[in-house]
């Protein structure tokens, strides 16, 4: 393995040196001899092809049922303490302080570089941050200075001396104090909740909404894939009542089997309906974009194909919009994309042959994309809620479900629906040890068994629980948080970047309101009996979160039906088109005072 080198960087510290002599292969004299490599030069052909194919099996089948890598989850980590991106290509180009833009090419840090082992997140910044690429934690300032918040005088208080200071109080890595100054600035964005009061509502008078209508290979043709979109499972079924999926009877009129991956097209459906949309690009203020990019990098995930074919609907998009007037002119910073996978899909550092490089393009950079899990260190990533089964229509469908919730009876402590995991990082199988040991007070659904196939079980299991455990799956986030939160579960989480840092629009920031954390790294070393920590929750504070989460969180993680119209409240929709466009509305008021300034 190759140790990345940066002439500017202090020498590396002894314990990444240690940490890599363990990585190190060493080689044996028997097998780099001539006459072993002439040996092996024998081998029938066959031989190797049959080997080539397990392996391939293999991969297939550890992988089926997971749409990506659990190595994703230590890039947070490792990007956290270094300020910068984990994989960065020079051929790739993207618009980040730091990269590859130019002077010499960075080396790539490889997927299998990452600290592997029972470490806890923060020892991984700890031992990181020691470094030799401890001195590029600068770039995550320079992301943070990114970020346009209205209101913000930068040079009164520069974002820099703001996270120095802290940094210092808090005894953290830069990382991690950045990453906390990207949600507080990307919540100042965030004018618009879950409730609405007076006349908020407002005119679109100035706030019009256009939507592109795109050839149909960006969106429709993908659709009409839905039998092939994976090799194992046709996906048509989800599709069903304009992409909300097949009705889930038995929870009620609203409720549906919706996909975790498909809010490309609930959210299309939804802004064509938009009372603000205009046909007249002129008399637009905010641009949709739907490209269902999350249906066209799952189609590819389990094909052998090239990165050429990965990349090549991608390139057509940037291309169509590069010939827009309207793109061309603000070239697009009033443009917004919704991407209904998680970030990494979409970014395929070095020479990496997982999902596209789409938000790497740099034509890229300037728009806001929202995702089911965003970035740590794209400012212009938003994180948005994932779709949960429930769609309502109006304020009478929300309203009725949140008495349903208060009143209904809990009849377990703890809920956990999930499966086990593989990977020495996973906790799964310790939570579901000590869940299974705490029947009845633990009610543990084992996904791996198909019970959380249908809406129902899932739901059912939450809405009969106090507490909910949501540890990270293949990556940080996961759907469940947000199934647990809509049943009026309080969840229970064990790694900061599976909410905390993901949601600034939808979740409060005072976390401790509705949710419980417990260190991952507490629960792998057997240091915690997570059901026993939850009894020590007083009955009253239970009561208090469960009011919290139903009455002031809830509206605002659910996604309504196409033709939604909401008086009192604002749905996870309309937090992300209202927030959007009081950005671009106080974004040019800036300007013309700018300018009005200059002239008089």
């Amino acid at each position: 393995m190759e140790i990345p080198v940066d002439s500017k960087s202090s020498p590396p510290s002894p314990k990444l040196l240690q940490w890599v002599a363990k990585q190190q292969v060493v080689s044996s004299p028997l097998l780099s001899s001539p006459e072993n490599n002439k040996r092996r030069l024998q081998a029938p052909t066959f031989i190797v092809c049959l080997i080539g194919l397990n392996i391939w099996c293999a991969f297939l089948f550890l992988h089926s049922f997971h749409f990506i890598s659990s190595h994703k989850v230590d890039l947070y980590c490792i990007s956290l303490s270094t300020g910068k991106h984990p994989k960065l290509s020079s051929a790739i180009n993207p618009a980040v302080p730091g990269g590859a833009a130019g002077g010499e090419p960075e080396k790539i840090m490889d997927l299998e570089q990452a600290p592997k082992g029972r470490v806890s997140a923060q020892e991984r910044m700890k031992i990181l941050s020691e470094s030799l690429e401890v001195d590029r934690t600068q770039q995550s300032v320079e992301l943070v200075n990114r970020i346009e918040a209205p209101g913000v005088d930068r040079n009164q208080e520069p974002v820099e001396m703001v996270v120095r200071e802290e940094s210092k109080r808090l005894e953290e890595p830069w990382g991690i104090v950045a990453v906390q100054s990207y949600m507080r600035q990307l919540r100042t964005l965030a004018a618009k909740g879950a409730h609405v009061t007076g006349e908020e509502r407002g005119s679109c008078d100035g706030r019009g909404v256009y939507v592109y209508d795109l050839p149909s290979k960006f969106n429709r043709d993908l659709v009409a894939m839905c039998g092939d979109l994976l090799p194992w499972a046709d996906l048509c079924k989800y599709f069903a009542n304009e992409a909300l999926g097949e009705r889930a009877e038995a929870l009620g009129p609203r409720w549906y089997g919706s996909h975790q991956y498909f809010l490309e097209p609930i959210f299309h459906n939804r802004i064509q309906n938009h009372p603000c949309r205009v046909h007249d690009r002129d008399a637009a203020r905010l641009f949709y974009v739907p490209f269902y990019g999350g249906l066209d990098a799952v189609r590819w995930h389990f094909r052998n194909v090239s990165t050429d074919v990965k990349d090549a609907l991608s390139f057509e998009l940037i291309r169509w919009l590069e010939e827009q007037p309207s793109w061309r002119r603000n070239s697009g910073t009033d443009h917004i994309f919704v991407l209904g996978k998680i970030s990494w899909d979409f970014r395929r550092y070095g020479n990496g042959h997982w999902g596209s490089n789409f938000l790497l393009l740099d034509q890229m950079q300037k728009s806001f994309k929202f995702l089911i899990e965003r970035q740590p260190w794209e400012p212009n990533d938003v994180g948005v809620p994932h779709p949960t089964h429930f769609h309502p229509h109006d304020d009478a469908d929300i309203n009725a479900w949140q008495l349903r919730l208060s009143a209904y009876p809990r009849r377990n402590l703890v809920g956990f629906a999930g499966a086990a995991r593989r990977t020495e990082e996973s906790i799964r199988s310790v939570l579901i040890e000590q869940c299974i040991a705490a029947t009845p007070e633990c009610h543990f659904l084992n996904c791996n068994r198909g019970g959380c196939m249908k809406p129902e079980a899932v739901v059912g299991v939450f809405m009969e629980s106090e507490f909910c455990l949501q540890p990270p799956g293949d990556s940080p986030t996961r759907k469940s948080v947000f199934d647990s939160l809509v049943a009026g579960c309080i969840p229970v989480l064990f790694n900061p970047f599976t909410a905390y840092y993901q949601y600034p629009w939808h979740l409060p920031e005072d976390h401790q309101r509705w949710s419980v954390f417990i260190d991952e790294e507490e629960v792998r070393q057997g240091k915690v009996d997570v059901v026993e920590r939850l009894r020590r929750v007083p009955a009253e504070e239970r009561e208090e979160m469960r009011r919290y989460i139903v009455h002031q969180i809830m509206p605002g993680l659910l996604y309504g039906d196409p033709t939604a119209r909401f008086e009192r409240f604002r749905d996870a929709f309309d937090i992300v088109v209202d927030n959007m466009m009081e950005k671009l509305v106080s974004a040019r008021i800036s300007r013309r005072m700018i300018k009005f300034s200059i002239l008089y």
